[in-house]
């Protein structure tokens, strides 16, 4: 790989070997085995180790995560926060594992729209709850730094599976939950 990024420098017109490029090539080559680190990670397996079982059958939504990923088209990037829920079948997993479930798909090449799909359909086969919600927000560098150059562009996506789906008042009250006003540690 760093042969590869060494050429293409020579192909944008620089010289590889002057004192500021001398170690892109490696820096490049380990940043990009760091954001694609998703590939070597098994989301079902992150969720299903540290499932518990528990009497509760409410929603539990974990809002704000952020993440960073790579455009498969350009491989710019792009950064979101990620609002997942889920209504728990006699389960419930520890929160921080729904972070992490989102990282394993923000740390692969990516599009906002099968990433969202692949972190509900993860935790709908990890954990089996009733329904999964996933609601992801992005800017795309691709429409920020080239093309459209749009810097103000919020994409939106999202993924209803189960009872956020099939049952409208289950998704009104997490559409309220996710657009109430922060009042911890805001």
């Amino acid at each position: 790989m760093e042969a590869m990024i060494r050429q293409i420098l020579v192909d944008l017109g620089e010289d590889p070997d002057r004192e500021g490029l001398v170690k892109t090539p490696k820096r490049m080559a380990k940043a990009l085995r760091d954001l694609t680190v998703g590939y070597q990670q098994d989301p079902v397996e992150i969720i299903q180790s540290a499932i518990f079982t528990v009497n509760n059958e409410e929603i539990v939504l974990v809002r704000d995560i952020d993440f960073s990923s790579l455009c498969e088209h350009h491989m710019l990037p792009f950064l979101g926060r990620a609002h997942v829920a889920y209504l728990p079948r006699g389960k419930v997993v520890g929160l921080s594992k729904l972070a992490r479930v989102v990282d394993v798909f923000a740390r692969r090449l990516q599009v906002q729209e099968r990433m969202t799909t692949q972190i509900a359909s993860a935790l709908q086969e990890g954990l089996k709850p009733y329904g999964v919600a996933v609601v992801i927000e992005a800017t795309h560098m691709c429409m920020v730094m080239r093309g459209v150059q749009k810097p103000n562009a919020l994409t939106v996506t999202s993924a209803m599976l189960g009872a956020f789906r099939d049952n409208p008042a289950t998704r009104e009250e997490l559409m309220q939950l996710m657009m109430a006003r922060r009042s911890v540690g805001s």
